[in-house]
């Protein structure tokens, strides 16, 4: 069943999400740069981490608590490898940080084959993918995690939240072999809150077995959803346990105090974690390519390998997120349902914004 998008041009949209950062106090470039991210996010497809997302978990966790502060300065910490850099983020919104970051690994990765940004002291940078899938339009191999903004997973076996969602996310420079970047993002829980809290807004219900309510019973309905289960079991509870060793290796505290500043005691860190590493191809090229084709053309070979044999009806990660931007292109400007421009419309009225009027834009079914 198709359902009618409203096409909101990106300007219009980016003026919105950057007035509603600076009315908040955020500085004019971050507010660019978080109306950049949730533009892209929303670009394609990523409606669970768009601009609604982005104020939400500000207004919850941000500037609206005590873990982001506006107009904040990355400080870089002594690191005695060239490759390696250590950040204090000092609560920096998480977009501008990410950004940075991932420049800052493309730059290392240019002069050394690979480079490292770990990020303590941060404000979640929301969706993972865009970042990487940014790097691999530029060329590169790129990766990030982080330790997400709450701990609202239960681990396999367990009955208590101890995890994040804790997403990972891969971008591969493969737009010459299969038209667009190949981006591998998942939240290691069977579904991300923001895809709870969309649901709930759309009047849809859960997957089984993705969410839990109150008395740690399996939910479908999203209102009764209070922790999140991680997927394929102990699978995803592994990798889910990686970013929170990983964040605590870099300086993360305990996921449970996470963002939940009445339990974080003097001394203690309720902040999340980042990890961003990069790779330029020519790092890992052993040079010894099969019937003497380049290292493109035999990316290219194992991808038509691997969709081949009868699977040509298979997808590639990525896929979905190219062809959602292939139709906001065509039409012209950024796709939001009707309560997506409501939604919006009260954050026109809190930052003292022209609301978004329904009659003025142009709809079409997808």
């Amino acid at each position: 069943m198709s359902e009618t998008f409203y096409v909101v041009t990106e300007a219009q949209h980016n003026a919105l999400v950057a007035a509603a950062y600076q009315h908040r106090g955020f500085h004019a470039d971050e507010a660019a740069e978080g109306a950049r991210f949730c533009a892209e996010a929303t670009r394609h497809g990523i409606r669970t981490h768009n601009g609604l997302k982005a104020l939400h978990l500000d207004h919850l966790f941000g500037s609206g608590s005590k873990g982001c502060v506006p107009g904040a300065q990355i400080e870089e910490k002594p690191s005695r490898f060239a490759a390696a850099k250590i950040w204090n983020a000092n609560k920096k919104l998480g977009q501008s940080t990410a950004y940075r970051a991932m420049d800052e690994a493309i730059r290392l990765a240019d002069q050394y084959g690979v480079g490292t940004v770990s990020v303590d002291n941060a404000f979640h940078y929301l969706w993972g993918g865009g970042y990487v899938m940014d790097a691999a339009r530029r060329g590169y191999i790129a990766y990030t995690n982080c330790t997400a903004a709450l701990a609202e997973v239960v681990p396999f076996g367990g009955k208590y939240p101890t995890l994040g969602t804790n997403p990972h996310s891969w971008g591969f420079p493969t737009t010459e072999a299969v038209g667009y970047p190949i981006v591998i993002d998942w939240a290691t829980s069977v579904v991300a809150m923001g895809r709870v809290q969309q649901l709930k807004r759309e009047g849809k219900q859960l997957p089984p077995l993705a969410a839990v309510d109150k008395d740690g019973n399996p939910t479908t309905n999203p209102a009764e959803a209070v922790s999140l289960l991680p997927f394929g079991a102990h699978k995803g509870y592994g990798l889910s346990l990686m970013n929170e060793i990983v964040g605590g290796f870099i300086g993360g505290s305990l996921p449970t105090i996470r963002n939940r500043w009445d339990q974080v005691d003097a001394g203690d860190k309720g902040t999340c974690c980042f990890f961003f590493q990069v790779i330029h191809p020519d790092a890992i090229s052993g040079g010894a390519f099969a019937k003497g084709r380049n290292q493109k053309q035999n990316v290219k070979a194992v991808i038509d390998d691997v969709l081949g044999h009868g699977n040509d009806k298979s997808m590639l990660p990525g896929q979905l997120e190219a062809g959602w931007a292939q139709r906001t292109a065509a039409a012209g400007g950024l796709l939001f349902s009707q309560a997506e421009v409501e939604a919006f419309n009260e954050l026109a009225t809190e930052a003292g914004q022209p609301r978004w009027n329904l009659t003025t834009f142009k709809t079409i079914a997808v």
